[in-house]
């Protein structure tokens, strides 16, 4: 059977992916490095801007679809953030098990404090580039998710 070919834009996106695959593993590291003297890491902050984010409290599982995390995961930083006083659970009254996540003041003040930290790191990593070319690489990247979705669904048509 002959290998199959890379279209042009295929060609293209294998070095990006590898280069976004890079570039995660530094972010988490800098992000980590960036708010340890809260006791926060990376995880922890991005699950603290997800309940930030919402317009009102959410279980775990939509807390990890928002930030396309695993379940188990986000409910293991969940219960983390809640031992260090950062977030607390009430009653969810449209289901009985999956209790809402609500950020507590404890929290709120950690969360701020990491935003304080991140305006003067995100305008250093920033310093040379245009509003223009981050935006056009936001438009690309945001858009792949949809495309990985689509293609797990047909993915997982083909195995049955």
């Amino acid at each position: 059977m002959p290998e199959p070919k890379r279209t042009p834009a295929g060609e293209a996106m294998t070095p990006l992916i590898l280069d976004m695959l890079r570039l995660n593993s530094l972010i988490l590291t800098s992000g980590d490095r960036l708010v340890a003297g809260l006791g926060l890491t990376s995880a922890r902050w991005q699950v603290l801007g997800a309940i930030d984010a919402a317009e009102r409290p959410q279980p775990v599982a939509w807390l990890a679809r928002d930030i396309g995390g695993n379940r188990q995961n986000v409910q293991r930083i969940v219960n983390d953030l809640h031992r260090a006083g950062l977030l607390t659970f009430e009653p969810n009254p449209h289901h009985r098990r999956a209790q809402l996540v609500v950020m507590t003041e404890k929290g709120r003040k950690a969360f701020a404090a990491a935003m304080n930290l991140q305006a003067p790191w995100v305008n250093r990593l920033t310093e040379g580039l245009t509003v223009k070319e981050i935006e056009l690489v936001r438009c690309v990247v945001a858009g792949l998710p949809d495309c990985l979705e689509l293609g797990q669904e047909a993915n997982n048509s083909n195995v049955s």
